[in-house]
């Protein structure tokens, strides 16, 4: 049970203190702390991952995703991300074909699109977005601007919300509240869900 109003939450597409009454911000606070216990795994994933990452394509990923920005559930898998030419993106799939599965090409902005791939290591899913060069430097301001101006108040508030969202089916609003974050300091990228499966 929770005492936040979801649906007007969802629908202004951000969540903040002043949501919750005391005893559920102590949840939410309770409950992100235990998130944090599994940052060491997941920080020692997320190296062998961007040294391999590195050795196939020759460029340094960087964190994109949920566990990057300290947002992330105990479900969440790594989402890396790299910039890369698009004169050079047959390449890239030539290079990852044998340590990857090709997702797809999925839309960035309305003139660019990214190629995604994924890969398993010590148990955890690893996407790896391929940016162009110019959508991965707007990328990394965005996550540069996330780091020094979301609050751990907000933070907290958004872990919890989505939680609730993911433990409660309510997989399509779980779809796009994660992406709420991004499409609030990178209003320019095409922030469309992807489809998630009922949480078991």
């Amino acid at each position: 049970m929770t005492e936040l109003d979801l649906n007007a939450i969802t629908a202004r597409r951000w969540a903040c203190r002043g949501d919750f009454t005391d005893g559920e911000f102590e949840r939410a606070r309770a409950f992100y702390a235990r998130m944090r216990t599994g940052d060491e795994r997941l920080e020692k994933v997320r190296a062998e991952a961007s040294a391999l990452i590195s050795e196939w394509t020759g460029h340094k990923p960087r964190d994109v995703g949920s566990f990057g920005t300290r947002l992330n559930l105990a479900s969440s898998d790594l989402d890396l991300g790299i910039g890369y030419p698009v004169e050079d993106r047959d390449r890239l799939r030539e290079v990852l074909e044998p340590h990857t599965v090709f997702l797809g090409e999925r839309q960035t902005r309305f003139s660019t699109s990214r190629l995604v791939f994924s890969f398993t290591l010590e148990g955890v899913e690893v996407d790896l977005s391929a940016l162009t060069v110019e959508d991965f430097s707007i990328a990394c301001r965005m996550l540069d601007q996330i780091d020094t101006t979301m609050t751990l108040e907000e933070r907290i508030a958004h872990t919890w919300v989505k939680h609730l969202l993911h433990t409660s089916g309510r997989t399509q609003e779980y779809a796009a509240w994660k992406l709420v974050t991004y499409a609030r300091f990178c209003p320019e990228f095409n922030w469309v869900p992807i489809p998630e499966k009922p949480a078991t």
